[in-house]
C-alpha cells in the first residue's frame, strides 16, 4: 500500500512540473504561447514558445497558425516566410552533490556528511520557433501560403485564440 502511494505521488509530481503547449498569446516572458512583432505594414515577426518537451513540428505550426490569423485579422490573403530559426533549450539533467563540515565546542565535537541530489523533473527540452512574414493579396505565389486554408487545417478544432491588443510595436 505504501509503495502505491509513493509511486502515485511521484506521478502527481512529475504531472505537475509538464507545461503544456497551450495555443494562445504569451500571457508572461518565458511562458508558453505566441508574440508578435510588427516590422512593417505587411511584415511581421512571429515567434512561439512551446512547454517542456512540446514537439518541434507542432511549435513550427503554432507558429504559422498565428501568422496566418494576422493575415486574415489585417485584411491579406497569403503570406510568405521570409526567414526561420528555432531554439531548443536542454534541460538541466540530474545533479549529486556532497558536503560536509564539523564543528568543535569544548571537548565535543561533530562531523556531519550531506547528499543532495537534483533531477531535473520539466519534462524535456522548451523549444521556440521564430518566422519572418510578409503579408500579401491577390494571386497567391508558389511559395507562399494560404492564409484562410492553413487556419482551417492547423487551427481545426482548436478555439480561436484570443488576440493581444494592437500596438504599432510589440505585442505580447
Amino acid at each position: 500500500m505504501k509503495r502505491l502511494a509513493l509511486i502515485s505521488l511521484a506521478a502527481l509530481t512529475l504531472a505537475a512540473c509538464a507545461t503544456p503547449t497551450v495555443y494562445g498569446p504569451v500571457t508572461k516572458p518565458g511562458s508558453v504561447g505566441f508574440s508578435e512583432y510588427r516590422i512593417q505594414n505587411n511584415r511581421y515577426r512571429v515567434t512561439f514558445q512551446g512547454g517542456n518537451g512540446a514537439p518541434r513540428a507542432q511549435v513550427e505550426d503554432y507558429a504559422l497558425l498565428r501568422a496566418a490569423e494576422i493575415a486574415v485579422r489585417d485584411g491579406y490573403d497569403w503570406f510568405r516566410v521570409l526567414g526561420r530559426s528555432g531554439e531548443v533549450s536542454a534541460g538541466r539533467g540530474p545533479q549529486l552533490s556532497i558536503g560536509g563540515g564539523s564543528m568543535d565546542y569544548g571537548r565535543r565535537s561533530s562531523v556531519g556528511v550531506g547528499l543532495g541530489t537534483n533531477i531535473d523533473l520539466s519534462g524535456g527540452p522548451r523549444t521556440s520557433a521564430t518566422i519572418e512574414v510578409m503579408l500579401g493579396k491577390g494571386q497567391r505565389p508558389d511559395e507562399a501560403y494560404d492564409a484562410r486554408d492553413l487556419i482551417r487545417t492547423v487551427g481545426e478544432g482548436r478555439p480561436p485564440a484570443p488576440q493581444p491588443p494592437r500596438s504599432g510595436g510589440a505585442s505580447i
